[in-house]
């Protein structure tokens, strides 16, 4: 019986096993065969599945999108930022940061903490009245919200420098630092969406109508799964900062919307699975499609594309999964185990374990 019980644990986990597993053994890859190339593009990755799952968190079981959630990057980026960068430069540079700020410099695990939280709590504060508005009102909003952020952090000088580069930022963020975050962020999505929360938002996202009729809060449950979004995307720009160690707020803008939002449609926007796999299929082309614009040599024949086929690329690839595969690349489906337990036995023995 308990290695019955044992087998339906891990059958239960397995999505989140599963995509933890692949991640782990890619980093274990580059580890053993790649180069500092291949290390920063893998971080580079790893990083990004964070800002991804972050956003399934709220996009995947909603059913609404965001366009605004970039903007909890910027402020995780920012907020570390201001605790671990320049001790020389920043009370001269950002004389508009309070003194405990500006005159001290924090250790990277209290800053991730403070940013992190700090994200969190500007989110549910923003989200109390966008999460009470459905469908493109709500969507318009949170663009509203990544355009006003980008306004005030770019017009900011005393405190963000404004449009200039924000630099020597410590880079402390590699390869298992990024596994081990967007481990925790997968887990964080996988037993979110498994929660009664969760599954009452997953409800209220098929028919908002009856969910409210069936006495689900539905602005509430938004708003949990927003701002537990945020929290993620919030470390993800705690992540970015200290693993290129320069920022811009131009780099929390348009294009990374554009290329996390491609990441989550072309893996799939309702499986937390899509939203792993569409990172790690999306960086490899990406970084191919990279290659190819430095130029490479074949028989003695010089190739080099034009700039910009990456991005016509990545929007040729998103109009294709939109008509061909509408569910994305997982067609909306979770990694299973196909040697665990029928779902009738999982039910009969989760109730078990209970």
């Amino acid at each position: 019986m308990a290695s019955r019980r044992a087998v339906v644990i891990v059958a239960w986990a397995w999505p989140a096993l599963s995509l933890i597993a692949l991640l782990a053994a890619i980093v274990a890859a580059a580890a053993l065969w790649g180069g500092s190339i291949t290390d920063r593009v893998v971080t580079d990755a790893l990083v990004k599945i964070v800002i991804v799952v972050g956003l399934y968190i709220f996009i995947g079981n909603s059913g609404v999108m965001s366009f605004g959630s970039i903007a909890f990057m910027a402020i995780g980026a920012y907020a570390a930022a201001w605790q671990t960068c320049c001790p020389r430069l920043k009370p001269i540079n950002m004389s508009g940061l309070p003194d405990f700020l500006r005159l001290n410099t924090v250790d990277l695990l209290p800053a991730a903490l403070s940013s992190v939280t700090f994200a969190t709590v500007l989110a549910a504060i923003i989200g109390f009245p966008i999460m009470r508005l459905s469908g493109l009102a709500a969507s318009i909003a949170t663009f509203a919200v990544l355009a006003v952020v980008n306004v005030i952090y770019g017009n900011w000088d005393r405190v963000t420098l404004g449009t200039n580069s924000v630099v020597g930022i410590p880079r402390y963020v590699d390869m298992w630092i990024a596994l081990g975050c967007a481990a925790l962020a997968i887990v964080a999505a996988y037993l979110y969406q498994r929660s009664p929360s969760g599954r009452r938002l997953r409800a209220a996202s098929q028919d908002e109508v009856a969910a409210k009729a069936a006495g689900i809060d539905v602005p509430r449950e938004r708003l949990i799964a927003w701002t537990l979004s945020a929290a993620f995307v919030g470390l993800g720009g705690v992540l970015y900062a200290h693993n290129i160690g320069v920022i811009t707020i131009n780099n929390f803008y348009l294009d990374m919307t554009f290329i996390t939002l491609a990441m989550l449609v072309i893996g799939g926007l309702r499986s937390l699975s899509g939203a792993v796999l569409g990172v790690v299929v999306l960086a490899t082309a990406q970084e191919l499609l990279r290659q190819v614009e430095l130029g490479f040599t074949v028989g003695g024949i010089a190739i080099k594309s034009p700039p910009g086929v990456q991005e016509v690329v990545i929007g040729v690839a998103m109009v294709a999964i939109l008509v061909l595969r509408p569910a994305g690349l997982t067609g909306g489906r979770e990694f299973r185990w196909p040697l665990g337990p029928r779902d009738g036995e999982k039910g009969r023995v989760r109730s078990r374990l209970h």
